[in-house]
């Protein structure tokens, strides 16, 4: 029997309630990886059920607070209109109500549980790191954390402007009723605002990537035009509505962050050392497990 499988069922049952240890060198074979991988993603999830749950006692309070781009909407709709459009928001079928309670704090759990499942993710990174940069573990979720909330904030900003553009291809003259969909409407909300958060946080990806030695600033530089094309693409893709302004909305802060990302890591390459020319000699060895 191995090491790590004495260890795995050293613990019995309960034995995922810990992250494996790795070897006495501080190597962890594959299987620990996946471990140590299972172990973080089960904290995480059950962070955002515990805080989800303890979100249903503001359940009021956060649908209004969910509905309020709705109603930002409405009001710019029916300013360009001159009140001739007609909008209500609607729940549509018997369980909608429930699933909208659902979709709603489970919302509020990935929100106010970021700090949580942002250190779970550093958790998981940091064994590629050095001893001496394993000491950023909380500037990383110090950033982390206000970049994802951010983020979550632009898309709940952006929304509302998104979804009054769309209504008001609405034919004028005509008595037509849009009727949104609560649940549809909320599940677009939070993919918008997951999607800014997310985004937010892939230039401080980028700085860990640095800090573990797998990027230098110098290949960021020659990435730099690609991630700007790509970044337009991704807005395009990835936002739910297809209007101009929510896409120019995602790529001007997320081209912004690249390019602060790629002026750190071009200082840590410097504090290190690290150039062009020699920058093989500083990068990590993905096969010797160091």
């Amino acid at each position: 029997m191995s090491a790590s499988t004495a260890d795995s069922k050293s613990g019995g049952r309960f034995a995922w309630l810990k992250p494996p240890q790795g070897g006495t060198d501080g190597t962890m074979t594959l299987i620990d990886h996946i471990r140590e991988l299972r172990y973080r993603v089960t904290i995480a999830v059950i962070a955002i059920i515990v805080v989800a749950i303890a979100s249903g006692f503001f359940y009021n309070e956060i649908m209004q607070f969910i509905a309020a781009p709705y109603e930002k909407a409405k009001a710019d709709v029916l300013a360009a209109t001159d009140g001739a459009a007609t909008i209500e928001l609607t729940n549509l079928g018997v369980v909608s109500p429930f699933t909208l309670a659902i979709v709603g704090c489970l919302l509020a759990g990935l929100v106010f549980s970021s700090p949580v499942w942002l250190y779970q993710l550093w958790a998981f990174v940091a064994p590629a790191l050095l001893k001496n940069e394993k000491k950023y573990v909380l500037l990383f979720v110090g950033f982390a954390t206000p970049l994802f909330l951010a983020g979550c904030a632009l898309g709940y900003i952006v929304w509302p402007r998104g979804v009054a553009l769309m209504l008001s291809f609405t034919p004028r003259g005509m008595e037509i009723v849009n009727l949104l969909d609560m649940v549809d409407f909320l599940q677009k909300e939070v993919m918008i605002m997951l999607v800014f958060g997310i985004s937010f946080m892939l230039p401080l990806l980028l700085v860990m990537l640095n800090l573990a030695r797998v990027v230098h600033g110098f290949q960021l530089g020659k990435a730099r035009k690609f991630v700007i094309l790509g970044s337009t693409i991704l807005a395009a893709v990835v936002t739910p509505t297809v209007d101009p302004f929510s896409m120019l909305a995602l790529v001007i802060p997320l081209t912004t962050l690249f390019l602060v990302a790629e002026v750190i890591c071009r200082l840590i390459d410097k504090k290190r050392g690290i150039t062009e020319e020699n920058a093989t000699e500083f990068s990590v060895d993905l096969d010797d497990g160091k």
